[in-house]
């Protein structure tokens, strides 16, 4: 981490803290935070994640908000800490453990000597009663009971990419070109660009009249969530008919979001459910203190392709990577997985060259008939799910193509990705990754990434997953064997003297 970064008055800049920082926002702030001089710590439950996006002059560090005492590590020598922290994928006990997260990152806070913590909140209307609006609104109350002065900055929608609430517009306009609505499509809100989110996050943590303060944040309109529908489909050159239904409830809409977008269900029956108030707040303060150009939704919109573009390339998977995602801004962000792992007895590079050795002649290792049906399928559709072989037998690198796979990306010993190649409605990856344990045993990890495309990508991926379990756990049980077995032959010819090759 580069420690000499100074104030223009030459005293060092103030250390900072990202928790949460594996989150959509945490994930653009923290490179703003080191763009604007401030040495910078990101904070999340797994430093894997973290590692994964490249950042440099960033202190990776790994804590749990629910576990105090990784707590005071993370943050001790703090002297700025965001909060960025929300659990609305764990279900419907989420505002229980907020709750308690809150309240031990205050704690924490207070023992390590942060002179200020910086977090991310909610829009509150009035009448609020939806318990994902009601959690954002105690967890500020719980920061602000500590002794550390608490800058709150509350938004609702945010146009970015990785948004849940945008990311759910942009799944319905793509892939449903029929919607009957609740009523909630006529309440309106402030969207605000990542940009001027971000913005006001480093603005008001610089500005030390901003401590105690909470402060709305909105974009320069006031616009119904079905304006927000038409005007994204405008860009992307759809027109969907959209009509409201009195019966039904923004509860009750929420339901069968599981069959259109790839957002978490827990997370869009959340947001989905705070939709029916109208959101009209007063950002006069902050943007007397924060001054900056406010971008349009249209604007918004357009500045999430560019970005996307922009980082279409990763070295590894990375949630919403367009990359990943075929390069098709349609696919959605958020991606559907499943995996497995078992622990070989036998280093890394042994695991590693039974890895790269998959598909050709050695096929699947296990369950090779499913595959069969799978590629005959894919050929009877006119695809390219019988072309088998590759280049080389164990030799790997990126752009091979190893039958209906292309290799997208490889860190030897310890990591290769592979495009699905075989039509499907949607994108998918799969990834093996070689974690040693100790100087004996290793880690064989497999995860399966599938961004679907709307309903059929969504079935599709239902339809396959009781498949996984038999092919995913089969399949590194039976690399992890193979590694043994090799690595006994080798350890046997190596004490005979006789060559380890036949």
């Amino acid at each position: 981490m580069n420690v000499a970064n100074t104030t223009a008055g030459g005293t060092p800049a103030p250390r900072v803290a990202v928790v949460g920082a594996s989150g959509y926002i945490g994930t653009n702030l923290v490179p703003l935070l080191v763009e604007r001089g401030l040495r910078v710590r990101a904070v999340a439950r797994s430093p894997e994640v973290l590692a994964a996006r490249g950042w440099s002059d960033v202190e990776l560090v790994a804590a749990d908000v629910l576990e105090p005492e990784t707590l005071d590590a993370a943050l001790r020598g703090i002297d700025i800490a965001y909060y960025l922290v929300h659990c609305m994928r764990a279900g419907n006990d989420f505002a229980a453990i907020e709750s308690t997260g809150a309240n031990n990152f205050a704690k924490s806070a207070a023992r390590a000597g942060v002179a200020r913590i910086v977090y991310l909140g909610g829009l509150i209307p009035p009448g609020a009663d939806s318990k994902h609006l009601l959690s954002r609104a105690l967890t500020g109350d719980l920061l602000r009971a500590g002794t550390v002065p608490v800058t709150e900055v509350r938004a609702g929608i945010i146009v970015g990419p990785g948004c849940a609430s945008f990311e759910i517009i942009r799944d319905l306009v793509n892939h449903l070109p029929v919607m009957a609505t609740p009523r909630w499509v006529r309440s309106k809100s402030p969207p605000i660009a990542l940009v001027n989110v971000l913005e006001y996050l480093i603005g008001v943590a610089l500005h030390e009249q901003a401590a105690g303060k909470t402060y709305d944040v909105a974009g320069p309109e006031l616009l119904t969530y079905e304006e927000l529908l038409r005007q994204y489909a405008e860009h992307v050159g759809k027109r969907p008919w959209i009509f409201a239904v009195p019966v039904l409830s923004p509860r009750l809409s929420s339901y069968w979001l599981w069959l259109i977008t790839a957002v978490p269900t827990s997370t869009a029956r959340a947001l989905i459910d705070g939709l029916k108030l109208h959101f009209a707040p007063d950002d006069s303060a902050i943007r007397a203190l924060v001054p900056q150009h406010l971008l349009t939704y249209r604007e918004a919109v357009a500045a999430v392709f560019d970005t996307e573009r922009r980082n279409a390339i990763a070295a590894r998977w990375t949630e919403g990577a367009l990359m990943y995602r075929n390069y098709n801004p349609d696919y959605a962000y958020y991606a559907k997985r499943d995996g497995a792992s078992s622990v070989a007895k036998a280093p890394p590079e042994a695991v590693w060259r039974e890895v790269t050795s998959i598909g050709g002649d050695n096929r699947y290792f296990v369950a090779d008939w499913l595959w069969t049906i799978r590629e005959t399928i894919d050929w009877a559709l006119g695809g390219p799910g019988r072309n088998r072989g590759r280049r080389h037998p164990t030799e790997v690198r990126v752009g091979d193509t190893i039958d209906h796979w292309r290799v997208i990306a490889v860190e030897a010993p310890r990591r290769l990705s592979l495009a699905f190649g075989m039509k499907a409605p949607g994108a998918a990856v799969l990834e093996f990754e070689i974690t040693p344990i100790d100087e004996f045993h290793t880690r064989i990890t497999l995860t399966a990434y599938w961004h679907p495309a709307g309903v059929w990508g969504i079935l599709y991926w239902h339809a396959f997953s009781p498949s996984h379990f038999i092919i995913f756990n089969g399949m590194v049980r039976a690399i992890a064997k193979r590694a043994e077995v090799a690595q006994k032959h080798a350890f046997a010819c190596a004490t005979s003297g006789r060559p380890s090759d036949p």
